[in-house]
């Protein structure tokens, strides 16, 4: 029992889980600094949950340190994190609120058919390039926001409405195409079905 319980241990403890849970780590302190406007310390924050983001898969494909526990903690921080800042923009500017209930129908979605998936014991699919480049995108204007305060002191909603716009977008076709994967799974898994049941009829 013991060595199972080691040989589980080791096997995931590696890197790229420690990169995750590090993104986890800095949600709190992020979302300190951001509402008390501390731009540059939230900045910091932004920067090292990015750059672990970036390397954590990086890190798990090329020296095969690919887990069951990574596959689940890096949409969770991917999400968690997207989510806590999207509520700390729309505290700072409640005008965004329209591209906030974006976001979250987006990801509302997204969860509702992972569970869909699961409950048909269908495998949910791996996060896709376009998913990846949505929540660099999510990063580069969230920071972009963050570091025109703490730098320059702009404070401006015109700047702020565009780049979570363009977020948006991403985040759209994002979710479009996962959707369209979503509703290929459970088309497939139908056939299968009932080309099981006519084997069984013959």
């Amino acid at each position: 029992m013991k060595d199972n319980i080691k040989s589980v241990i080791k096997k995931n403890f590696t890197v790229p889980n420690f990169l995750s849970l590090i993104r986890i780590l800095v949600i709190p302190p992020l979302i300190i600094f951001l509402l008390d406007r501390n731009f540059i310390m939230a900045g910091v924050m932004l920067i090292i949950s990015g750059v672990s983001d970036m390397f954590d898969g990086m890190i798990a494909r090329k020296f095969n340190q690919v887990t069951q526990l990574g596959k689940m903690l890096d949409p969770i921080a991917d999400k968690l994190t997207l989510i806590s800042v999207v509520i700390c923009i729309y505290v700072l500017y409640p005008s965004v609120l329209p591209f906030v209930i974006i976001l979250f129908a987006k990801e509302f979605l997204m969860l509702c058919g992972g569970f869909v998936l699961l409950k048909m014991k269908i495998k949910p699919p791996a996060a896709k390039w376009y998913g990846k480049v949505a929540t660099v995108v999510f990063y580069l204007s969230v920071t972009a926001i963050i570091l025109l305060n703490a730098i320059w002191g702009i404070d401006n909603i015109i700047l702020t409405n565009t780049l979570l716009i363009i977020t948006t977008v991403f985040m759209l076709f994002a979710l479009f195409q996962y959707a369209r994967i979503f509703f290929k799974l459970i088309k497939e898994k139908k056939a299968g079905i009932s080309d099981e049941s006519k084997n069984k009829i013959a």
